[in-house]
């Protein structure tokens, strides 16, 4: 962690933190917008990064920030700062529902505030001590490789199962049509 935020003032590192958040919460809720705006004009991107991001959001993870807006309400958006991974489903949902932005926005600051606060008090601090504590034991480091090895292994096998299942859908549609 940089110096600067691990000792430097607490209103700086507020205020850094505030806006790093900010920007990165408004660039997933645009391109979330940004892909429904293609689906509405049932357009595809033509470069092959965008095409990844257009179906990274399209996936299961953005369905899930979406039932939880839906569920919810737009309470959801700001208590979504306070975990870690949901934020982004959430805020790509956001976008995706095609929320209107001065509305996201306003249910976003609060989330903005209150996550710039936990990570310029205590957040970095526990994240490091975790570390630490891990990285001092030969079972710690143990259990972060072991942590690091299911994590891969998981996303490579929720990887193959989507694309065998667009694989399984491709097939099935032309026999759909034909029927």
């Amino acid at each position: 962690m940089p110096d600067v935020i691990a000792e430097g003032p607490f209103w700086l590192v507020f205020s850094f933190l505030t806006v790093v958040v900010f920007l990165r919460a408004q660039g997933t809720y645009w391109l979330g917008r940004w892909a429904t705006s293609l689906t509405l004009r049932h357009a595809r991107p033509r470069r092959e990064w965008q095409r990844r991001l257009v179906d990274r959001l399209e996936a299961s993870a953005a369905d899930q920030g979406i039932a939880a807006i839906h569920r919810w309400g737009i309470g959801v958006v700001p208590v979504s700062f306070l975990t870690v991974g949901f934020q982004t489903m959430v805020n790509a949902g956001a976008g995706l529902l095609r929320m209107p932005w001065p509305t996201y926005t306003v249910a976003m600051i609060p989330g903005c505030l209150a996550w710039a606060t936990i990570y310029s008090t205590i957040g970095f601090a526990v994240w490091e001590a975790a570390l630490a504590a891990a990285a001092g034991s030969p079972w710690g480091i143990a259990g972060m490789v072991a942590a690091a090895i299911v994590v891969t292994a998981s996303l490579l096998v929720r990887r193959r199962r989507r694309n065998a299942r667009a694989t399984h859908l491709r097939l099935v549609e032309p026999e759909a049509e034909a029927a």
